[in-house]
């Protein structure tokens, strides 16, 4: 006959609290001390939600090691954070509804991440905080970010190669490589062993030159000594694939811009070479109050983290 546990009564989530703070202490004691509680306080909430789990949810190998989460664990602290979220959500969002009040998140974003990583996760966002207004501006220089982030006119920032600034915390979320986009059946697409050469003398549609991340590209061809022939330059993505699959020109774009093309003529190479790595992140200012709706986002992209 199977025993039937059940998880002890967690007043306020103090149980959930101690599980997420030790684990990224690493240590009981430090945990202790972020919560104000004694050690022996927070052993006794996690000995006690082992217990009703009826799983060890820590290694604690002694001594002066740090203390790790069992795979079990690692369950149990991924569900502890979305509680405790909710729980929170739950105060803060009935109290400003009492006032009538409605949180608004200003996200700054790079094109393509709007169009393609911000969707996803406002979608999560709004299933679980519907009463949060989300405004996104346009933000694709580092200064414009650091600027936004520090004076509060941003809360949070997608980024591309995020700045690095002391005021700035950056949570890195994929890696977006650059791939050479062409047409199916053009003289680039059949290439056994891709490179960047084989933009070498070629025409090409670019994005506009006052894009940093445009002035970086043309900075690596020189460094390659390859001279592709911009014919036509554009600060649009959707422009810039359809010019591409009109076959006036090949292009060099980010993976991003190319995993969900908007032509089915439209292909695109890997280069084979190492190239400078470009990261996106959702970036914050550093040592500011975080919203209830601010770290929900943040969780969520961390949720969805693209795989390189």
């Amino acid at each position: 006959m199977a025993v039937k546990r059940s998880i002890p009564s967690i007043e306020n989530g103090t149980a959930l609290r101690a599980l997420v703070a030790v684990a990224d202490e690493g240590s009981f004691r430090r945990a202790a001390q972020r919560l104000g509680y004694t050690q022996s306080a927070i052993s006794h909430q996690v000995a006690r939600l082992e217990e009703g789990l009826g799983a060890l949810l820590f290694h604690r190998p002694g001594g002066r090691a740090g203390v790790t989460l069992t795979p079990a664990g690692e369950v149990a602290y991924h569900h502890a954070r979305r509680a405790l979220a909710a729980l929170e959500t739950l105060d803060v969002e009935v109290r400003a509804a009492q006032r009538g009040e409605r949180e608004t998140l200003r996200v700054g974003v790079f094109q393509t991440a709007a169009a393609e990583l911000v969707p996803p996760a406002l979608r999560v966002l709004g299933e679980r905080h519907p009463g949060v207004e989300v405004v996104l501006v346009e933000s694709e220089r580092p200064e414009d970010i650091v600027e936004g982030l520090t004076s509060g006119q941003l809360d949070l920032a997608y980024a591309l190669n995020p700045p690095q600034h002391d005021a700035i915390e950056a949570i890195p979320l994929m890696e977006d490589r650059w791939v050479i986009l062409t047409w199916r059946g053009s003289p680039l697409a059949d290439a056994e062993r891709p490179t960047l050469d084989l933009l070498d003398g070629v025409q090409v549609v670019a994005w506009g030159q006052h894009w940093w991340t445009q002035v970086e590209l043309e900075e690596l061809w020189r460094r390659r000594g390859i001279a592709p022939r911009v014919v036509y330059r554009t600060d649009d993505s959707v422009t810039l694939q359809r010019l591409v699959a009109a076959r006036l020109g090949h292009a060099c774009v980010g993976r991003l811009v190319a995993q969900r093309p908007i032509d089915p003529v439209l292909t695109s190479l890997r280069p084979r070479e190492v190239l400078p790595v470009r990261t996106v992140a959702l970036c914050h200012a550093r040592g500011r109050q975080l919203s209830v709706a601010t770290r929900a986002l943040i969780e969520i992209a961390r949720e969805q983290r693209v795989a390189a």
